[in-house]
């Protein structure tokens, strides 16, 4: 059976971006971009963005496209009788254990979305009170749940109709409206009279920052945001490489894929620092950016709730297309590992995603004594921790060795299928930065995780 294709390019280019755009973009970028120096931070990153990045990147959709295959098949194909299919297994659990505390914030992101639009947070709250509400959200196992298996059962029934007449026909229109809602949003900061105070903060040159912080500290979270902005090491943007036509290079196409992401994240801090030093709100990261800090921000807005909705409506969708492509990447793997329907695949992993996630939800509640790491650290964390600063980088690792080594894949076959057809050529001379430098890139990034978690 003639394995199915990306109707058209735009279709490619949308939905791989918007498995990598998510919230971490949001959520994590923008205000480490104002902490560590901005556009000194901001060069940094992009020149990491290209050095490690997208030579990964195009690694993991030149295996996906070469093979055909998901990773539940590609290392097989490329390389019969080898073991590296054995890599395979605990580089899938990756997928499981993202959209197991993946789909829970998402569903946060629902109930938000919900809450704002129908004005239920009222006007001029502060900060703690935002939290309040947050905390009391946390403290709901049933609200919660509720909402996370809304959008993991919609978004399986996505990609229960396909590649064309499922996620494509989905994702790539919502796509498009994410970014429209992201440029409207920008557009109205320059409306805010905080607009020039939020902007000098967030992208002016700040040398003192960066001295503060520490230049390597600076370096190293350029670094590490570079490389998990992307989501690699878990073939979920190898999927739709196995989906990809061959008329244009992969490396052509893998830089679209990293601009429409830096747009992304760059976008996201024009809306939220005007906003915040517009109305006096100390910027934070993480969750208590999306559903403290700015709650608290647009209650103090006129027609607040009108701006407060288009904002979680563009976190919902920018949460969602990540939802989709990551799933139909579980699918495609449950198909090709144990030959099954598409409607099985989705119908088993559906319920194996909301028992998965489960833990995480509890965490906050009922399982709020459990701390699987110490200190305060939630279920959640846990299963963050063991993804992000474990499964990621050795997953990356893993196709860096299977593209360089000769009892790999090879780099002259990863080069031929990088290099096939119209687009940006890469030069074979790259081979000895691709064989000393990235392996070493990827093994500090490890050894940073464990320092940043564990001190």
């Amino acid at each position: 059976m003639a394995r199915e294709e990306f109707k058209s390019r735009m279709g490619f280019l949308l939905i791989s971006a918007g498995c990598a755009i998510g919230l971490g973009n949001v959520w994590r970028f923008p205000y480490i971009t104002g902490q560590y120096g901005g556009a000194i931070f901001v060069l940094i990153y992009i020149a990491f963005l290209l050095l490690f990045g997208l030579p990964i990147l195009t690694m993991e959709i030149a295996v996906g496209r070469a093979s055909r295959r998901s990773l539940g098949r590609s290392f097989e194909v490329l390389k019969p009788g080898s073991k590296w299919a054995y890599n395979k297994y605990w580089m899938i659990s990756g997928n499981y254990i993202l959209m197991a505390f993946y789909s829970l914030v998402t569903g946060w992101m629902f109930y938000y979305a919900i809450m704002m639009i129908t004005g239920q947070f009222g006007q001029n709250i502060d900060q703690a009170t935002a939290g309040g509400y947050f905390n009391d959200l946390l403290s709901k196992p049933l609200e919660q749940f509720i909402c996370t298996v809304v959008l993991i059962i919609g978004s399986f029934a996505v990609c229960a109709f396909g590649l064309r007449r499922g996620v494509e026909r989905i994702n790539k229109p919502m796509m498009l409206l994410l970014f429209c809602l992201l440029i409207f949003l920008a557009l109205r900061s320059f409306t805010l009279p905080g607009f020039k105070e939020g902007m000098s903060y967030y992208l002016m040159p700040n040398f003192e920052n960066m001295q503060r912080e520490g230049v390597l500290n600076a370096i190293s979270a350029a670094m590490g945001q570079a490389f998990f902005t992307l989501s690699l090491g878990v073939g979920s943007i190898q999927i739709f490489g196995s989906y990809m036509k061959k008329d244009r290079t992969i490396g052509s196409e893998a830089v679209f894929i990293t601009i429409l992401d830096t747009c992304v994240a760059l976008l996201a801090g024009v809306v939220i620092f005007p906003a915040c030093f517009s109305y006096a709100v100390e910027p934070g990261q993480g969750p208590g950016l999306i559903f403290v800090t700015l709650v608290s921000v647009f209650s103090h807005m006129e027609y607040g709730a009108v701006w407060g909705g288009i904002f979680f409506i563009f976190m919902l969708f920018a949460a969602i297309t990540t939802l989709i492509a990551v799933f139909e990447n579980i699918i495609a793997i449950s198909m090709e590992i144990f030959n099954i329907s598409r409607i099985r695949a989705v119908v088993i992993n559906c319920v194996v995603i909301i028992l998965l996630g489960l833990p995480c939800m509890l965490g906050y509640n009922l399982l709020s004594d459990v701390h699987p790491m110490g200190g305060e650290r939630t279920i959640l964390d846990t299963y963050d921790f063991v993804l992000s600063n474990n499964i990621l980088p050795f997953g990356a690792m893993c196709y860096i060795l299977f593209v360089v080594l000769k009892r790999g894949w090879g780099f002259d076959n990863y080069l031929k299928e990088v290099n096939t057809g119209i687009g940006v050529k890469m030069p074979r001379a790259i081979v000895w930065y691709y064989r000393l430098v990235l392996p070493i890139v990827i093994f500090l990034l490890f050894i940073q995780g464990y320092i940043g978690i564990f001190g």
